[in-house]
């Protein structure tokens, strides 16, 4: 896997600014085809309230869950997707319950806070200024949004690098895994509806400088590895493996991703994988122990690559003092 499909990999597991306001979802009508085969994948179906009832009432616990405990109060720390299926949206009565044990839903960042969505739009927006690609490199960009059914106009406002990192998402839509289906978004709108306070652990600034350029030659470097595994194919096949260990709960093939998901095999890769989770991890604990101390127990949803290994918030919590151990589920379906 290239640096730039490493973006994607951090966008699908670990936040990195594809919350339901950052990823587009092809126009209406149909786009022009790279020939006359191409099969256009369904788009998403917006959940009715009879979904939404029974979803609930049928939900199964999925991802990873963690507790951690000091001076008698919690810290449930949540692994998200940012891609699913509709069904995985919902949450089981494991997750439901630590959520309404908690006084705090912390997010990455809350999709359902009106001024959050207007700067990650505004951060992830071409702007004057903005780098453009090279000819040849656009076109290519655009033969691949053709072969994914997604019309040129419905990501040309993004910088280029967030229209290659969001081909990269909707490829899972052959899976029938969607941004729309964001674990995260639903869990925002739980705590909103609860009037639970919803608190962002990181800006929408700091997730998008993780993503976009304004030097040129990074932007094109970017966008061409992003191409370059969206044209080999593989994309689906990784994506199918992360989010079945997801829906399983399977700690222990995520534990060991670096050793099969060709995304950490060289210097630069392990740097860029460093700057996208690995440095993220303790801003975000020294925020859930400031929160904290102010007497508040917290549920914590993050992407689920923020909780592995020694760099994972569970272990950064233990290493602050506090006592954790992983809840477990039953088997998902």
């Amino acid at each position: 896997m290239s640096v730039g499909a490493l973006r994607a990999l951090a966008a699908l597991l670990a936040g990195a600014a594809v919350h339901a306001a950052a990823i587009a979802t092809p126009a209406d009508g149909p786009p022009p085809a790279v020939d006359a085969d191409v099969r256009c994948p369904p788009s998403a179906v917006a959940p009715t309230q009879d979904d939404v009832r029974d979803g609930m009432r049928n939900a199964q616990d999925s991802g990873l869950l963690w507790k951690a405990t000091r001076n008698g109060r919690s810290v449930y720390l949540y692994g998200t997707i940012h891609v699913a299926k509709m069904a995985w949206m919902f949450p089981g009565p494991q997750v439901t319950k630590a959520v309404m044990a908690s006084d705090v839903i912390a997010l990455e960042l809350d999709p359902a806070d009106p001024q959050i969505v207007a700067r990650l739009q505004k951060a992830i927006l071409s702007r004057p200024g903005t780098p453009t690609l090279p000819p040849a490199l656009q076109r290519r960009l655009e033969a691949r949004m053709a072969a994914a059914c997604v019309a040129p106009a419905t990501l040309a406002a993004m910088r280029p690098e967030m229209q290659a990192i969001s081909l990269e998402v909707l490829e899972g839509r052959d899976l029938g895994l969607y941004p729309d289906y964001g674990i995260d978004v639903f869990l925002a709108g739980m705590g909103h509806g609860m009037n639970k306070p919803v608190r962002s652990l990181e800006t929408p600034e700091s997730q998008a400088a993780l993503l976009v350029s304004d030097d040129p030659a990074e932007t094109a470097r970017a966008v061409g590895e992003l191409l370059d595994e969206l044209e080999s194919g593989k994309g689906p096949k990784l994506l199918q493996r992360l989010a079945g260990d997801w829906r399983r709960g399977d700690l222990a093939d995520l534990d060991t991703y670096a050793s099969w998901c060709e995304c950490l095999d060289t210097p630069q890769q392990k740097a860029d994988f460093a700057k996208l989770v690995d440095a993220r991890n303790p801003l975000m604990a020294d925020k859930v122990v400031q929160w904290h101390a102010e007497g508040k127990s917290l549920f914590v949803a993050v992407g689920s690559l923020h909780l592995l290994g020694r760099m994972g918030l569970p272990e950064l919590l233990k290493a602050r003092g506090f006592q954790v151990e992983r809840v477990a589920f039953g088997p998902a379906p």
